[in-house]
């Protein structure tokens, strides 16, 4: 997981709690970041599938987009900038309900993907005219670099990196959450909602990247320090790494920015079709229209599909997919999967390649063995609908 070399790294505000409780700090996306704790990433990725996981994730990128003349317009307000974003987005975010969040991707001018972020529409006609978008932390500088050019003078766009921002995921978060956020159970997948907490206002969302029930919380250090040190006297709550996250979201389906999705792949080769709602397809008004939507309906060459390795040799990101000796994709993300007791990994196949069932050779360190294309995800969602 690491992938950052340079010196003078940042450290969150949780960086003492992790040596503390005696984590392996590696490089990752600028910042010093737990990989794992003494427990060790096969025990974190099935505590997480059983209890409660918690995981800092402050070193993303979280901030606010606000109207330049200010918020509170109401539904007016949230019609003017969710125009402002789409011109970057392909998705339908004027038709977000309040206190909504969607999935989406940031585009270049040529519809490759450049980020994957969420947006949240807030709660409350006095908020109106603002939106929450937490973006991936190897990419912040880039993104709202790109918000700030493309919407200088209509859009103010304000950071919140400083903060705290960590995710509670696990079939037990809920009822660890609802004992100091209570209501928070109500929340369905891809909702929000603002409390406060001694004091200080902090956002919680039902929402995160295990493929379990789980909740993220953008807390201020002073609050948050605290809540998270009562959170782990629970039994249920343990610490987990960087390690257990990867391994947990790959076994979900889930893609890593860089890996299986990048400035060459467009959301219809990522598999992400699905982020793009029919108004947007209609209007083809997106960055990358005219590619993506040729994409929907003439298909794309190569496909993100799921994989099997046969064996228990894991097929790691770079490995190339043949088929009768002639190289038909790569590998973007591979290990194993602890939950299902066996390697998984993602990757690209030629089109005509991608179907479930699909044997495939994976040339592992030079040797080919025996793989087939499955559907995803490889571990049903466990997300409150």
């Amino acid at each position: 997981m690491a992938d950052d070399t340079h010196d003078n790294l940042k450290r969150t505000p949780l960086y003492d709690l992790h040596e503390k409780l005696g984590a392996k700090l590696v490089p990752f996306a600028g910042y010093e970041m737990p990989v794992q704790y003494p427990m060790g990433v096969m025990d974190e990725h099935k505590w997480t599938r059983t209890h409660a996981g918690l995981f800092d994730v402050s070193h993303m990128g979280p901030c606010f987009l606000s109207l330049e003349e200010g918020i509170g317009g109401g539904d007016a307000a949230h019609a003017k900038i969710a125009a402002l974003v789409e011109t970057l987005v392909p998705s339908d975010i004027a038709g977000l309900k309040q206190g909504q969040a969607r999935l989406t991707v940031l585009l270049n001018d040529e519809g490759g993907i450049l980020d994957d972020l969420i947006i949240t529409r807030p709660l409350g006609d006095e908020a109106q005219g603002s939106l929450y978008i937490v973006v991936n932390g190897a990419v912040k500088e880039q993104d709202w670099a790109i918000f700030e050019k493309a919407l200088a003078g209509k859009a103010v766009l304000t950071r919140a990196d400083d903060r705290i921002l960590f995710a509670l995921q696990g079939p037990e978060a809920v009822d660890v959450m609802s004992d100091f956020f209570p209501g928070c159970e109500e929340l369905k997948f891809m909702h929000h909602m603002p409390f406060e907490l001694n004091g200080t206002r902090c956002i919680v969302s039902r929402c995160g990247y295990t493929g379990e029930d789980g909740f993220e919380v953008l807390v201020s250090p002073a609050a948050g320090l605290p809540l998270i040190d009562e959170m782990l006297t629970d039994e249920r709550v343990e610490m987990i790494g960087l390690g257990a996250r990867d391994s947990l979201r790959l076994e979900a389906g889930l893609c890593l920015y860089g890996h299986d999705m990048d400035p060459s792949r467009d959301p219809i080769e990522a598999d992400l079709g699905w982020v793009i709602q029919r108004r947007r397809r209609e209007g083809g008004d997106f960055p990358g229209a005219a590619r993506i939507l040729a994409s929907i309906q003439d298909g794309v060459a190569e496909k993100r599909v799921g994989i099997r390795p046969l064996e228990r040799a894991p097929a790691r990101e770079g490995t190339a997919i043949e088929i009768d000796g002639k190289v038909v994709g790569v590998v973007t993300s591979g290990g194993f999967g602890p939950t299902v007791d066996h390697p998984v990994a993602m990757g690209y196949v030629a089109a005509a390649h991608a179907a479930p069932g699909t044997k495939i050779d994976l040339m592992v360190r030079g040797k080919a063995r025996p793989g087939e294309v499955v559907a995803l995800p490889f571990v049903p969602h466990n997300y409150k609908r």
